[in-house]
């Protein structure tokens, strides 16, 4: 329990360095604040005033100082242009949530189901008389197994950006089935399903990638385990072995995995909802950035931030409970 009140820590003090850190490159990026929000025709009385009502004739610790104070109360403060933080935050953020958790799902469930197959496909190969089944079925998953090395190694290495610009090319230039952009409806979320399938592709399939090579290493190795081996000379199923005796021997690595996953969901849905004008937090950080508006770029950093934590969190309770009785 003292260790895990020790890493909390540790996690929020990187948190809040990371807020410092933005407070600081925003600072120093070409342009001023009040110039951007009112526009180039503006005064320079009109731009000093704009700065003493943003707060801006402070100096940068005491600006970080006050919005974290008013952050630790709940309240996020006013963007550049006056308008709520946490109303915008309210707004978007749902919608991107959606967007990253149906893209975690797709994740978890396709890697854990081609990471433990190709395993379990490994692991036939290399036992003496596994080839019992022979024919065109096991020579399809013999090239099955043979393409799952480059596929995956593809699909890890390729942004973000470049997978959803393909998508968008093959599945709604070429293709037409699915639409290249997403139309709101009165709610803020996109008005069809169908607008959330390349999105999420988008985002899943570089992680997919990552994931499937890491489960089925993972699985390797939990297989050289003895009791793992006494499983199979007992001739338990292959399916029995991997459920029970290597998967919750394999789980600390796979949670680890999957919860990196979830910052690398949410870092890239900013970019992936830009390229589809999805709803979401991607548009709120680029305009933010436009006006230099720091204290809506650390807001966004800080949600994200939190709600990386708070999955980091389970993932350390659920490597705890996997390790549980081992020496």
């Amino acid at each position: 329990m003292i260790s895990f009140a020790r890493l909390l820590v540790r996690r929020i003090a990187l948190l809040i360095a990371l807020l410092a850190t933005v407070f600081v490159v925003v600072d120093l990026l070409p342009g001023n604040t009040a110039r951007a929000v009112l526009g180039r025709d503006a005064t320079p009385e009109q731009i000093a005033a704009k700065e003493r009502e943003l707060g801006l004739d402070h100096s940068l610790p005491q600006r970080f100082w006050d919005w974290i104070a008013g952050v630790l109360t709940g309240d996020f403060g006013r963007t550049a242009r006056g308008r709520s933080i946490n109303d915008l935050l309210a707004d978007k953020f749902p919608p991107t949530l959606l967007l990253g958790g149906l893209a975690l799902t797709l994740t978890v469930v396709a890697s854990l189901l081609l990471g433990i197959w190709w395993a379990a496909r490994q692991g036939e190969r290399a036992r003496p008389g596994a080839a019992a089944v022979r024919g065109r079925v096991a020579a399809l998953r013999r090239g099955t197994v043979r393409l799952l090395q480059p596929a995956t190694t593809i699909a890890a290495a390729v942004p973000e950006f470049v997978v959803a610009t393909l998508l968008i090319l093959v599945f709604a230039l070429a293709a037409g089935w699915l639409p290249a952009v997403t139309i709101t409806d009165r709610s803020g979320f996109p008005a069809s399903p169908d607008m959330l399938v390349l999105p999420v592709l988008a985002l899943a399939i570089p992680q997919i990638g990552w994931n499937t090579r890491v489960v089925r290493a993972a699985m390797v190795d939990a297989a050289q385990a003895p009791h793992v081996e006494s499983a199979v000379l007992d001739g338990i199923s292959t399916r029995a072995v991997q459920l029970r005796h290597t998967l919750p021997f394999a789980l600390p690595t796979i949670v680890a995995s999957f919860a990196t996953t979830v910052g690398m969901v949410l870092g890239g849905s900013l970019v992936v909802e830009t390229i589809f004008n999805y709803p979401g937090l991607g548009a709120l950080l680029a305009g933010s950035v436009a006006d230099r508006d720091v204290s809506l770029i650390a807001s966004v950093v800080a949600l994200s931030g939190a709600v990386i934590m708070g999955v980091l969190a389970v993932a350390d309770s659920i490597r705890a409970w996997s390790l549980r009785g081992r020496g």
